[in-house]
Protein backbone atom coordinates (compact mmCIF):
# COMPACT_ATOMS: atom_id res chain seq x y z
CA UNK A 1 0.00 0.00 0.00
CA UNK A 2 1.36 3.42 -0.99
CA UNK A 3 0.95 6.66 0.94
CA UNK A 4 1.08 8.64 -2.31
CA UNK A 5 -1.98 10.35 -3.77
CA UNK A 6 -2.20 10.82 -7.54
CA UNK A 7 -4.50 13.37 -9.16
CA UNK A 8 -5.91 12.35 -12.56
CA UNK A 9 -6.93 15.36 -14.68
CA UNK A 10 -8.75 14.10 -17.75
CA UNK A 11 -12.21 14.84 -19.16
CA UNK A 12 -12.34 11.43 -20.89
CA UNK A 13 -14.16 9.32 -18.29
CA UNK A 14 -13.09 6.02 -19.87
CA UNK A 15 -9.37 6.90 -19.79
CA UNK A 16 -9.67 8.35 -16.30
CA UNK A 17 -11.48 5.26 -15.04
CA UNK A 18 -8.77 3.04 -16.53
CA UNK A 19 -6.01 5.06 -14.85
CA UNK A 20 -7.87 5.16 -11.54
CA UNK A 21 -8.50 1.42 -11.51
CA UNK A 22 -4.88 0.70 -12.45
CA UNK A 23 -3.47 3.00 -9.76
CA UNK A 24 -5.79 1.88 -6.99
CA UNK A 25 -5.02 -1.75 -7.81
CA UNK A 26 -1.35 -0.86 -7.20
CA UNK A 27 -2.26 0.68 -3.84
CA UNK A 28 -2.18 4.39 -4.70
CA UNK A 29 -4.78 6.85 -3.49
CA UNK A 30 -6.44 8.73 -6.38
CA UNK A 31 -8.30 11.97 -6.98
CA UNK A 32 -10.17 13.00 -10.13
CA UNK A 33 -10.71 16.30 -11.93
CA UNK A 34 -12.42 16.64 -15.30
CA UNK A 35 -11.31 20.17 -16.21
CA UNK A 36 -8.47 22.57 -15.50
CA UNK A 37 -10.71 24.83 -13.42
CA UNK A 38 -11.92 21.91 -11.30
CA UNK A 39 -8.32 20.83 -10.76
CA UNK A 40 -7.30 24.29 -9.49
CA UNK A 41 -10.19 24.34 -7.01
CA UNK A 42 -9.24 20.87 -5.78
CA UNK A 43 -5.58 21.87 -5.40
CA UNK A 44 -6.56 24.67 -3.02
CA UNK A 45 -7.58 21.96 -0.55
CA UNK A 46 -5.19 19.07 -1.19
CA UNK A 47 -1.65 18.53 -2.47
CA UNK A 48 -1.19 15.26 -4.38
CA UNK A 49 2.16 13.51 -4.72
CA UNK A 50 1.90 13.45 -8.53
CA UNK A 51 -0.45 14.56 -11.32
CA UNK A 52 -1.44 12.79 -14.54
CA UNK A 53 -2.43 15.60 -16.90
CA UNK A 54 -4.36 15.41 -20.17
CA UNK A 55 -3.92 18.37 -22.53
CA UNK A 56 -7.31 18.55 -24.24
CA UNK A 57 -9.42 19.80 -21.33
CA UNK A 58 -12.59 21.91 -21.41
CA UNK A 59 -12.03 25.54 -20.48
CA UNK A 60 -8.50 25.81 -19.12
CA UNK A 61 -6.28 23.58 -21.26
CA UNK A 62 -3.53 21.31 -19.97
CA UNK A 63 -0.87 23.64 -21.40
CA UNK A 64 -2.40 26.63 -19.57
CA UNK A 65 -2.78 24.62 -16.37
CA UNK A 66 0.78 23.25 -16.28
CA UNK A 67 2.53 26.47 -15.08
CA UNK A 68 0.09 26.61 -12.15
CA UNK A 69 1.19 23.17 -10.90
CA UNK A 70 4.64 24.21 -9.70
CA UNK A 71 6.14 21.97 -7.05
CA UNK A 72 4.19 18.84 -7.99
CA UNK A 73 5.61 16.33 -10.52
CA UNK A 74 3.37 16.22 -13.59
CA UNK A 75 3.26 13.43 -16.15
CA UNK A 76 1.48 14.57 -19.30
CA UNK A 77 -0.70 11.80 -20.75
CA UNK A 78 -1.69 12.91 -24.24
CA UNK A 79 -2.67 11.60 -27.65
CA UNK A 80 -0.34 14.11 -29.30
CA UNK A 81 2.71 12.16 -30.56
CA UNK A 82 4.68 15.08 -32.03
CA UNK A 83 8.21 15.45 -30.66
CA UNK A 84 7.92 19.26 -30.61
CA UNK A 85 4.86 19.00 -28.31
CA UNK A 86 6.78 16.77 -25.92
CA UNK A 87 9.83 19.03 -25.91
CA UNK A 88 7.76 22.18 -25.30
CA UNK A 89 5.89 20.63 -22.38
CA UNK A 90 9.02 19.16 -20.78
CA UNK A 91 10.71 22.55 -21.03
CA UNK A 92 7.50 24.11 -19.67
CA UNK A 93 7.66 22.17 -16.42
CA UNK A 94 6.31 18.68 -17.06
CA UNK A 95 8.33 15.91 -15.39
CA UNK A 96 7.52 13.34 -18.09
CA UNK A 97 5.33 12.73 -21.14
CA UNK A 98 3.59 9.52 -22.20
CA UNK A 99 1.52 9.11 -25.36
CA UNK A 100 -1.99 7.63 -25.50
CA UNK A 101 -2.70 4.78 -25.93
CA UNK A 102 -0.14 3.84 -23.28
CA UNK A 103 1.19 0.57 -21.94
CA UNK A 104 0.02 0.25 -18.34
CA UNK A 105 3.32 -1.24 -17.15
CA UNK A 106 5.21 1.71 -18.67
CA UNK A 107 2.87 4.24 -17.03
CA UNK A 108 3.35 2.61 -13.62
CA UNK A 109 7.12 2.56 -14.10
CA UNK A 110 7.22 6.25 -15.02
CA UNK A 111 5.08 7.11 -11.99
CA UNK A 112 7.38 5.10 -9.70
CA UNK A 113 10.44 6.91 -11.08
CA UNK A 114 8.94 10.35 -10.44
CA UNK A 115 7.81 9.47 -6.92
CA UNK A 116 11.30 8.20 -6.08
CA UNK A 117 12.69 11.58 -7.15
CA UNK A 118 10.31 13.42 -4.85
CA UNK A 119 11.87 13.91 -1.44
CA UNK A 120 9.21 14.61 1.12
CA UNK A 121 9.91 17.88 2.95
CA UNK A 122 10.30 17.80 6.70
CA UNK A 123 6.86 18.31 8.19
CA UNK A 124 6.63 21.53 10.16
CA UNK A 125 4.75 22.01 13.41
CA UNK A 126 4.31 25.75 13.92
CA UNK A 127 2.45 27.55 16.66
CA UNK A 128 1.91 31.03 18.05
CA UNK A 129 -0.53 32.07 20.77
CA UNK A 130 -3.40 29.59 20.29
CA UNK A 131 -2.77 29.01 16.57
CA UNK A 132 -1.31 25.62 15.61
CA UNK A 133 -0.28 24.57 12.10
CA UNK A 134 0.65 20.97 11.27
CA UNK A 135 2.22 20.81 7.81
CA UNK A 136 2.28 17.00 7.78
CA UNK A 137 -1.50 16.89 7.43
CA UNK A 138 -1.95 20.52 6.30
CA UNK A 139 -4.17 21.41 9.24
CA UNK A 140 -4.71 24.65 11.15
CA UNK A 141 -6.44 25.04 14.50
CA UNK A 142 -7.24 28.19 16.45
CA UNK A 143 -8.13 27.80 20.11
CA UNK A 144 -8.61 24.10 19.38
CA UNK A 145 -11.06 24.77 16.52
CA UNK A 146 -10.19 23.53 13.04
CA UNK A 147 -9.99 26.31 10.45
CA UNK A 148 -10.30 25.67 6.70
CA UNK A 149 -7.94 27.80 4.61
CA UNK A 150 -7.31 28.13 0.89
CA UNK A 151 -3.86 27.22 -0.42
CA UNK A 152 -2.84 30.89 -0.48
CA UNK A 153 -4.22 31.67 2.99
CA UNK A 154 -2.41 28.62 4.37
CA UNK A 155 0.88 29.74 2.77
CA UNK A 156 0.45 33.25 4.20
CA UNK A 157 -0.19 31.93 7.70
CA UNK A 158 2.76 29.54 7.53
CA UNK A 159 5.06 32.38 6.48
CA UNK A 160 3.86 34.54 9.38
CA UNK A 161 4.24 31.68 11.88
CA UNK A 162 7.80 31.14 10.69
CA UNK A 163 8.52 34.79 11.55
CA UNK A 164 6.72 35.54 14.82
CA UNK A 165 6.97 39.17 15.89
CA UNK A 166 8.61 40.23 12.63
CA UNK A 167 6.99 42.72 10.29
CA UNK A 168 6.95 41.14 6.83
CA UNK A 169 6.92 43.62 3.97
CA UNK A 170 4.49 43.11 1.14
CA UNK A 171 7.35 42.59 -1.32
CA UNK A 172 8.91 39.91 0.91
CA UNK A 173 5.58 38.10 1.22
CA UNK A 174 5.03 38.17 -2.53
CA UNK A 175 8.57 36.97 -3.26
CA UNK A 176 8.26 34.14 -0.72
CA UNK A 177 4.90 32.93 -2.01
CA UNK A 178 5.24 33.54 -5.74
CA UNK A 179 6.42 30.08 -6.81
CA UNK A 180 3.81 28.02 -4.95
CA UNK A 181 0.91 30.48 -5.00
CA UNK A 182 1.08 32.52 -8.21
CA UNK A 183 -2.49 33.79 -7.61
CA UNK A 184 -1.14 35.94 -4.76
CA UNK A 185 -0.24 39.18 -6.53
CA UNK A 186 0.34 42.74 -5.38
CA UNK A 187 -3.29 43.59 -6.16
CA UNK A 188 -4.77 40.47 -4.50
CA UNK A 189 -2.55 40.21 -1.39
CA UNK A 190 -4.76 42.53 0.66
CA UNK A 191 -7.85 40.44 -0.16
CA UNK A 192 -6.15 37.12 0.69
CA UNK A 193 -4.86 38.56 3.97
CA UNK A 194 -8.27 40.03 4.82
CA UNK A 195 -9.93 36.64 4.36
CA UNK A 196 -7.24 34.93 6.47
CA UNK A 197 -7.61 37.49 9.27
CA UNK A 198 -11.39 37.10 9.26
CA UNK A 199 -11.20 33.29 9.52
CA UNK A 200 -8.71 33.40 12.40
CA UNK A 201 -10.73 36.10 14.18
CA UNK A 202 -13.95 34.12 13.79
CA UNK A 203 -12.37 31.03 15.35
CA UNK A 204 -10.40 32.68 18.15
CA UNK A 205 -12.46 35.76 18.93
CA UNK A 206 -9.55 38.17 18.57
CA UNK A 207 -7.28 39.79 15.99
CA UNK A 208 -4.13 37.73 15.28
CA UNK A 209 -2.58 39.54 12.31
CA UNK A 210 -1.67 43.20 12.50
CA UNK A 211 -1.45 45.40 9.41
CA UNK A 212 1.56 47.71 9.74
CA UNK A 213 0.67 50.77 7.71
CA UNK A 214 2.88 51.35 4.69
CA UNK A 215 5.01 48.26 5.35
CA UNK A 216 3.20 44.95 5.60
CA UNK A 217 1.87 42.50 8.19
CA UNK A 218 2.92 40.74 11.38
CA UNK A 219 1.51 38.45 14.03
CA UNK A 220 0.37 40.57 16.92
Amino acid sequence: MHNDTILIIDDDAAIGNLEQELLEREGYHTLRAYSGTEALLLLEKVRPSLILLDLMLPGLSGEALLPKLSGIPVIVVSARPAVEDKVALLLGGAADYITKPFDTAELLARIAVQLRKTVAPTAELLSWADIALNDAVRSVTVAGESVSLTKTEYALLKLLLRNPGRVLSKSLILDSLFEDTPDCTESSLKTHMSHLRAKLRSAGGREYIEAVWGIGFKLG
